[in-house]
């Protein structure tokens, strides 16, 4: 069985022959981990499950001075923060849309290593992934002070941008399925650490009926839709459901009780991530990781569940504590760490 098989199982929720794993790593962990291993392959070094069929980071181009403007023009700082940054320019000074060009949904930026990519890992289950994904994306053009006023004040301006950003995400999803993808993945943040940034009405008045077309797309061709929110987001678990969703990342352990929403939602919606970034990497010992490690792989053992961390692992986390979770995911089933 082909780690291709092995995702498929769990989001059918199936029981596996073993709990599958993707992680991922902001810079400066990865590099603790490139280090140790003596390698920069650390997908293939580390058996990761999924293979992320796209190039977002090669989208940017490098201004100098640890700046970089994504294909949407806005300009990001990341003197601190070196993997995402802070926005410099929001393109969008007024609640318009008028003399705003979006980039070519096809262009070669987002997909010309899609075929090596495949090629390289072809046993994994290949995701096609979409970041800042639609609520994200309006906040980076517009500023998220400007975004939130505008939900009150501008609701038109809203709705007409919120669709055109869309309509630029199905364009990608369409250029996408031409390619043998398993998956597509919409990142976009709605959560803070209590409840949702632009509270459950906004949601579902402005959010979710950009979300629907877009999740429809990839369900009607036969796809997997797999999402990413931050936050405490849960309160939406029944509506993604509703709306097409099959697997939910990250799955924060501090503002979820993952062992109740894995098997409750069993056989309706996956989970990837639960594995605490907050608390346990950070601050725990090398045990600690272990044992919330293993709590997750059993929870996981009927399906619905990838194990990872709850987000990508931040340069705190000591080395040990990482090797520690990769450990335990690879010596499930034979692999070496």
């Amino acid at each position: 069985m082909t780690k291709r098989d092995v995702v498929r199982r769990i989001l059918a929720h199936q029981p596996p022959p073993y709990v599958p794993w993707s992680f991922s790593f902001t810079l400066e962990a990865r590099q603790k981990l490139e280090a140790h291993y003596g390698t920069t392959d650390l997908d293939i070094r580390l058996h990761d499950h999924l293979v992320w069929a796209g190039n977002p980071a090669g989208s940017f181009v490098d201004l100098g001075d640890d700046h970089v403007r994504d294909p949407f023009g806005v300009v990001w700082d990341r003197r601190v923060d070196k993997d995402i940054g802070q926005v410099v320019n929001p393109q969008l000074a007024e609640p318009t849309l008028n003399g705003y060009r979006f980039p070519d949904p096809a262009a070669g930026i987002f997909f010309d290593e899609v075929p090596a990519m495949l090629a390289r890992r072809p046993d994994c289950f290949r995701v096609f992934p979409i970041g800042f994904s639609l609520y994200e994306r309006a906040w980076t053009l517009r500023g998220m002070e400007n975004l939130m006023a505008d939900f009150i004040e501008n609701p038109t301006f809203v709705r007409a941008l919120l669709r055109a950003i869309a309509d630029f995400n199905l364009a990608q999803v369409r250029h996408a399925l031409r390619y043998d993808i398993d998956g597509v993945y919409f990142g976009d943040d709605w959560g803070q650490q209590h409840g949702l940034q632009m509270g459950p009405a906004l949601w579902h008045a402005f959010i979710e009926p950009e979300l629907k077309r877009m999740y429809a797309a990839v369900r009607a061709a036969g796809k997997h839709v797999f999402i990413h929110s931050c936050g405490d987001v849960d309160e939406l678990f029944e509506s993604l459901v509703a709306d097409g969703v099959n697997c939910f990342n990250p799955f924060q352990p501090e503002v979820m009780d993952v062992a109740d929403l894995i098997p409750r939602f069993h056989g309706r919606l996956a989970f990837h991530g639960g594995l605490s970034t907050q608390r346990t990497l950070p601050y725990g010992t090398p045990h600690d990781v272990r044992a919330e490690t293993r709590r997750l792989i059993a929870l996981g053992r009927n399906g619905g569940y990838i194990l990872a961390p709850a987000h990508a692992v931040e340069g705190d986390v000591p080395l040990e504590n990482m090797l520690a979770f990769i450990d335990e995911a690879l010596g499930q089933w034979g692999f070496q760490g």
